[in-house]
């Protein structure tokens, strides 16, 4: 299990690569060097991407799950109401704070996740016989929130990818939400 102590919980690849072919991530605004998942576009947290522009950008965000995750969260969903601007969150299901009911709220799409999330743990390394980080699970229930208002423009089919459902014919500006097993 994970210690409170660190506010990173870094995304499995497989998860993320579930993701990436639906949405072609182009920035990952919440990485290191050794956690980024988008290694020709990040910020790292020298870089602030809270200060940064998304414009344009197809984001992938694990944010830091600290104190700071109602910022990257309104971050989120400033960014994605630009024009050709979509990001995606991989974020705890904390449906009891202000920042979901400000924010999350308004999002195009909700996915909650069946099951617990196994994040790599680089707090506590310990290694696979691979050689890979041991995969811990999460203590709390996870949801991809999407932000963006091309959304439906920019993937124009409604299709099953690797068990995320993605649907098109709702348009209405209340979030779709979408119940998704791994």
């Amino acid at each position: 299990m994970f210690s409170s102590a660190s506010s990173e919980w870094e995304t499995p690849w497989d998860f993320f690569d579930k993701l990436d072919r639906i949405f072609h991530f182009t920035l990952d605004p919440c990485a290191t060097p050794e956690n980024t998942k988008v290694p020709l576009h990040y910020f790292t947290k020298e870089d602030d991407g809270l200060t940064k522009g998304w414009d344009g950008e197809v984001v992938f965000m694990n944010p830091p799950y600290g104190r700071q995750i109602g910022k990257w969260i309104e971050k989120a969903y400033k960014e994605g109401e630009k024009i050709d601007t979509i990001v995606v969150c991989l974020i705890p299901a904390r449906t009891d704070t202000s920042w979901w009911h400000n924010y999350c709220t308004r999002a195009r799409e909700i996915w909650f996740l069946r099951g617990r999330i196994k994040f790599i743990n680089r707090t506590f390394p310990s290694y696979r016989e691979d050689g890979d980080f041991k995969l811990s699970s999460a203590p709390f229930p996870s949801a991809i929130v999407i932000f963006g208002k091309d959304l439906y423009s920019k993937h124009s089919v409604y299709e099953m990818h690797y068990g995320f459902l993605w649907n098109n014919r709702h348009l209405e500006p209340r979030p779709q939400t979408l119940y998704v097993n791994f």
